[in-house]
């Protein structure tokens, strides 16, 4: 028994110091970045459910965008929330307990008697949404080694796109069976199956490190450093030490402080400009915005499809280059890209002539998106705080994040009604500014351990 677990441990050692993740990390990744599948699935589903919505429950173009955004608000509560829970409960554990409300929220969704109990339930898939966008990056940044990070974090935001292409390929495929009035109800109950295993998965993975360690738990915090970072865990576990000491040293100063202002400005900055670019609207908006331009529902529900597809493969080049080209060039690559292929968009829709050519700049403008800022922002948040306030910090990139995001969700059908051009031209004004506000003032943090990057961002 002795030497089976030497064996094993001496295995976990040389796979950390080798050129690729141990065993653990990859494990710990797989769970935790199953969370964002999830992610994806319950944000994109909602496209193809809102005709059918609007009908069964009589909605106009603001109850509709109430119906569309109340998952929003709930991913507000779940991403202020999570920071709070993750550090008094731990990560891994509070991952668990999200696990569940995915599958509750996904059967009540499903079997929904009223709009307002389908809201209801909405509420909570959007808690386990804003949630899962803190923890699951938080949780993969802190057991993953520096100079695999990024592409660790990244593989959340990659399940995110595949659940996207899955609720868009979904959706296509329950709209062709035949099942009437019912066809909605599955088309977003089905998620309850991924939740389930999601759950699952997690049963199987230790705690965070860093997280046991400002518990006081130094060796079980050991021992997962061990599997997770092999002939590095002495001179890691004591990084995290000195970094904690520190933190207690200066008296554990709030958020809001002096001290965090670096990362609390390129948190807040990183996450307006994400939801500016316009991704969430166009991703919950897809099928109205192709109906709009003059596509039936059938090529709607394809050309989802397709932008889906664009989404998944650009995610992966991202995922590959991430840690070669650093989280700053990608950002500027993106601005310049996304900033084109909107004001492209815009100019379709404000001419009103072309718009059958409406499918070649969203497909521009979601893979310059996929490579840069969808990308990099669960990267970025889940690097820039230190140790002390990690779990407030990605709470707080999170809720700015979820909060422009719902008041988009809510604004964006009711001022393309009044003219379509109108939020595109918006977007694309964003996408240009966040150029010169990456150039100007974000570091690049590739190659660098968390505590390496704390002594840079903090001020004195």
């Amino acid at each position: 028994m002795v030497g089976g677990l030497e064996g094993s441990m001496i295995t976990e050692r040389a796979a950390g110091g080798s050129g690729s993740p141990s065993r653990t990390v990859i494990k710990c990744t797989a769970a935790a970045a199953l969370g964002g599948l999830l992610f994806g699935f319950d944000t994109a589903v909602i496209a193809g459910l809102t005709k059918a919505l609007s009908e069964v429950y009589g909605l106009t173009a603001s109850s509709l965008g109430f119906t569309v955004a109340i998952a929003l608000w709930g991913t507000i509560a779940g991403a202020a929330a999570a920071g709070w829970a993750g550090d008094r409960f731990g990560r891994r554990d509070s991952l668990r307990a999200l696990a569940l409300l995915f599958v509750v929220s996904s059967l009540g969704c499903g079997l929904a008697w009223t709009w307002t109990s389908f809201l209801a339930f909405r509420f909570v898939a959007g808690i386990a949404i804003g949630a899962a966008s803190v923890l699951g990056p938080m949780y993969i940044a802190e057991v993953a080694p520096a100079r695999w990070r990024g592409r660790m974090v990244v593989s959340f935001q990659l399940n995110i796109v595949l659940g996207m292409v899955v609720a868009y390929f979904s959706n296509f495929v329950i709209g062709t069976l035949g099942l009437g009035t019912d066809e909605w109800r599955w088309k977003i109950g089905i998620s309850a199956a991924p939740a389930l295993l999601f759950l699952l998965m997690l049963l199987g993975v230790p705690r965070s490190p860093r997280w046991l360690v400002s518990k006081g738990r130094i060796a079980e915090a050991r021992d997962v450093l061990i599997q997770t970072a092999g002939p590095a865990a002495p001179d890691e576990l004591a990084d995290i030490e000195r970094s904690l000491a520190e933190d207690r040293l200066a008296g554990n100063q709030p958020l809001f402080s002096r001290r965090y202002a670096v990362p609390v400005a390129l948190a807040i900055t990183l996450a307006l400009f994400n939801q500016f670019s316009g991704i969430n609207p166009i991703l919950y908006y897809l099928n109205d915005i192709f109906a709009k331009a003059g596509f039936g529902k059938v090529s709607g529900d394809i050309q989802a499809v397709a932008i889906g597809v664009t989404n998944l493969a650009f995610t992966a080049l991202a995922m590959a280059i991430i840690d070669r080209l650093g989280r700053k060039t990608l950002l500027l690559i993106g601005s310049v890209g996304t900033f084109v292929c909107m004001a492209t968009i815009a100019g379709l829709f404000y001419t009103q002539s072309y718009q059958h050519l409406l499918i070649w700049p969203l497909v521009g403008f979601i893979a310059f998106f996929a490579i840069s800022q969808g990308a990099v922002i669960w990267v970025y948040l889940s690097e820039i705080f230190p140790n002390a306030v990690r779990g407030k910090g990605q709470s707080l990139g999170s809720f700015t994040h979820w909060v422009v995001c719902a008041v988009l969700a809510n604004l964006f059908p009711i001022v393309a009604e009044r003219l379509a051009a109108a939020p595109f031209i918006f977007f694309a004004l964003m996408c240009g500014l966040q150029f010169f506000v990456v150039l100007r003032f974000f570091p690049e943090t590739k190659g660098l351990s968390l505590e390496e990057l704390q002594r840079q961002l903090e001020r004195p």
